[in-house]
């Protein structure tokens, strides 16, 4: 068999099985929210919980993912319902307070006490899911000013 047949069957090979661009709700926010999510986005690390960073779908600077199944990042989102009521609820991961609330595949939690929302979904693969923070609060503490502390 010729090597360039060779080669191109070992790139579809491949192709078929690396995960492609993960489906994530892409937020409206403000101009200034977005300016400030897309420095945010941008200065996350290459790795959660070991799991390579990977593009989403629409591309967009708000949004980021890891892993498969995908952690999902996405920031300048709305605050999710129950967390106006939940500052008691709030719980600190390296000086960031986080807001979590369960899904049916996992948790997703949404910054608590800060100038951006910013949400961090995890599949219950990755328990405990918590842990997945570790790796994005000291970005979060330094790009997203804090209000309130939590309490």
């Amino acid at each position: 068999m010729p090597k360039l047949l060779v080669a191109a069957l070992g790139l579809i090979i491949l192709a078929g099985c690396s995960a492609g661009p993960t489906p994530v709700s892409v937020p409206s926010p403000a101009p200034e929210v977005a300016a400030a999510c897309t420095q945010l986005v941008k200065a996350l690390p290459e790795k959660v919980l070991d799991a390579k960073r990977r593009k989403t779908s629409p591309e967009s600077p708000l949004t980021t993912a890891y892993g498969d199944p995908p952690i999902e990042v996405t920031c300048g989102v709305s605050p999710p319902a129950g967390m106006a009521e939940a500052q008691s609820q709030c719980f600190e991961v390296n000086g960031v307070g986080w807001f979590a609330k369960e899904v049916t595949n996992g948790v997703v939690f949404t910054t608590i006490g800060r100038s951006l929302y910013f949400e961090v979904a995890v599949p219950s693969k990755y328990k405990p899911e918590a842990n997945a923070l570790t790796d994005v609060s000291d970005v979060v503490h330094r790009y997203n000013k804090l209000i309130t502390p939590c309490i």
